[in-house]
């Protein structure tokens, strides 16, 4: 059971570290993550069941995401259209295509070579419970590794200072367009690639795998900032796994015990998204009793100084 609950949120806390860069990075409200999740999930299944490789078949998960999301960054620069807008427009597209790579509503893979089979053959010394725990653990560390390398880098580095002040981007002769590409692309293909990974370890891809997988990931993501703040990289990305884990163990419970409360599966999302809401409201009220904390600080500093300023004066009048 605990196993069972880590491996679902290690999964999902790459598509967690997905939406983190669209919103908390690129500070840009992208609906395509609907829609790419579903489609890595979709084509890792149907490479697989055509035979290619396990690693093949996440590798173009990962692509078909990264394609996903730079659509919807294109129709946003190359057209002018809002971003929240140009997201909801590939994430209805993708419904279709999703459906096209399938060829139909869902595909199975009971009777395939799939990642949650070979890792468990691999340790067979172990639980195969257990052994698919860390074959997870080790995919999601190379991903935060090359997640957290990527943004000290200077196209990382980049794209954040995108997100806080575009003109400054501008400034240093960048262009923010191929800047949101990049970040899209990279955002939807990590989607992607835990879409692909949720097929496998399922058994099976459908076209309506990704549905309000946006608002899981921000309540994931807020869950994770209440537990430690910190502006450095490799953190967020701990916090965004950390929190990933903990509503994926908070919906298991819901689902084993929320009977005793009168909660059904049924009342999961709009508690997600009630959720969502009472962390905005906390998030925006400890910034203001942060800035009111602050601005005392400030004044009573002055005040000290104005004092001592003072105090001198006098003496050098005696």
């Amino acid at each position: 059971m605990i196993e069972g609950i880590f491996v679902d949120g290690l999964i999902f806390s790459i598509m967690v570290m997905g939406v983190l860069i669209s919103y908390r990075i690129m500070d840009l409200a992208d609906l395509t993550c609907d829609g790419s999740f579903a489609t890595g999930a979709a084509v890792a299944a149907v490479c697989l069941k055509s035979g290619m490789g396990i690693t093949i078949s996440l590798l173009l998960a990962f692509a078909a995401g990264a394609l996903a999301g730079m659509v919807t960054a294109l129709i946003h620069c190359r057209l002018k259209i809002p971003g929240l807008l140009a997201g909801i427009l590939t994430m209805t597209m993708l419904y279709s295509v999703n459906l096209r790579i399938l060829g139909g509503a869902n595909v199975p893979l009971l009777n395939v070579r799939k990642f949650y089979t070979v890792i468990p053959d691999f340790l067979s010394f172990i639980p195969s419970e257990w052994a698919s725990l860390i074959g997870t653990i080790i995919v999601v560390l190379l991903v935060k590794g090359a997640f957290d390398l990527f943004f000290r880098m200077d196209l990382g580095l980049s794209i954040g200072a995108m997100g806080g002040n575009e003109q400054v981007v501008i400034s240093q002769g960048m262009n923010p367009e191929t800047l949101k590409i990049i970040g899209l692309g990279l955002s939807n293909g990590l989607i992607g690639l835990s879409g692909g990974l949720l097929a496998q370890y399922q058994g099976f891809a459908d076209a309506n795998l990704g549905t309000g997988m946006v608002v899981q990931g921000l309540a994931a993501i807020m869950i994770g900032e209440f537990l430690f703040s910190s502006n450095k990289i490799y953190l967020i990305t701990l916090r965004a796994v950390l929190g990933a884990i903990i509503y994926k163990g908070l919906m298991y419970f819901g689902r084993k015990y929320g009977y005793l409360v009168g909660i059904t599966p049924n009342d999961f999302k709009l508690l997600t998204g009630i959720l969502v809401i009472l962390s905005l409201v906390i998030a925006k009220a400890r910034g203001r009793a942060s800035d009111a904390g602050a601005k005392k600080k400030a004044m009573q500093r002055a005040s000290k100084h104005n004092e001592e300023a003072s105090e001198g004066g006098i003496n050098a009048k005696d």
